[in-house]
């Protein structure tokens, strides 16, 4: 799909009011498309949208729970009675859990498979059908992370969600190919968004500290969601099938396809490391050099 210039396109971007969906939003804008925006945060979607329409693009955006089947539907309806498919579809809205599996509760899981996965199952179950029988292709854009190749103890539900948006992405991608319909999976490292101060923490990590930690560490590593942005319209541009996005997110892909028995040994001493930051943090042992 050629998305040099978006005019009379119709893009939807869920997870919009911030972080990389805000700055995918902005993108499409300046590029020309028509948007259709939707976020739980009906506040922030409300601003987004607003910012957006003064730059003259026509903006079409409601609070929605992609973890809910009855209100994407709804949202469907709203959408195809004003456009009759979609061009791009943007599933990005996505939570984040830090904890390993001994610390997660079953309701914890609930809700990170309710938004990370069946919310890009429902955004495809919506919007994709639509496409197809228009026959005039587009492209379908899915979300994922690095933790969606590479797993990791402190990121174990996360990571989970993560994995099956990339399996997810594959099948849908052969099943879509036959419609001149392309299918990425977006794989951001990391990146510095709002996730760092509302993803929740479950078991040890669940300190101010590690908070505050993390935050700082997501902070200095300055990575912006704009640039993932453009990411996403290079990954639509030429089509590719899995886009890692960051060095450390390329760094990961190459190291788990060279050799998976170093990328579990590189997981193992970074889960020991943050292990010692905790102690230390808990004053249970003396700072490292």
């Amino acid at each position: 799909m050629d998305v040099r210039d978006l005019h009379g396109k119709t893009a939807l971007v869920t997870g919009a009011a911030s972080g990389i969906g805000r700055a995918t939003a902005r993108a499409l804008a300046r590029r020309g498309a028509q948007l259709v925006l939707c976020d739980l945060d009906g506040e922030g979607l409300a601003a987004v949208a607003r910012e957006l329409a003064a730059t003259g693009r026509e903006v079409l955006a409601e609070r929605v729970d992609v973890a809910k089947a009855e209100e994407v539907a709804a949202f469907a309806e709203t959408v195809h009675r004003r456009y009759p498919a979609l061009d791009l579809l943007v599933n990005n809205a996505g939570v984040g859990l830090g904890g390993g599996t001994l610390h997660t509760s079953l309701e914890d899981w609930r809700w990170i498979l309710g938004v990370n996965l069946w919310g890009v199952i429902h955004g495809c179950h919506y919007f994709v059908p639509p496409m197809v029988r228009r026959g005039r292709g587009g492209h379908v854009v899915n979300v994922a992370s690095a933790a969606g190749y590479v797993a990791t103890e402190a990121l174990a539900a996360y990571a989970t969600t993560k994995f099956a948006v990339v399996g997810f992405s594959e099948a849908l991608r052969d099943e879509l190919a036959p419609y001149g319909i392309g299918v990425t999976a977006i794989c951001p490292g990391v990146i510095d968004t709002a996730i760092t101060r509302t993803a929740p923490l479950r078991g040890p990590v669940d300190t101010p500290e590690m908070r505050a930690y993390v935050i700082e560490a997501y902070r200095r590593r300055g990575y912006p969601p704009e640039r993932v942005a453009e990411a996403i319209l290079q990954a639509i541009q030429s089509n590719r099938a899995l886009a890692p996005v960051s060095p450390e997110a390329w760094l990961l892909y190459a190291l788990k396809r060279l050799s998976p028995r170093l990328t579990a040994w590189v997981n193992r001493r970074l889960a020991e490391r943050t292990r010692r930051t905790i102690e230390r943090q808990r004053g249970a042992v003396a700072p490292q050099p």
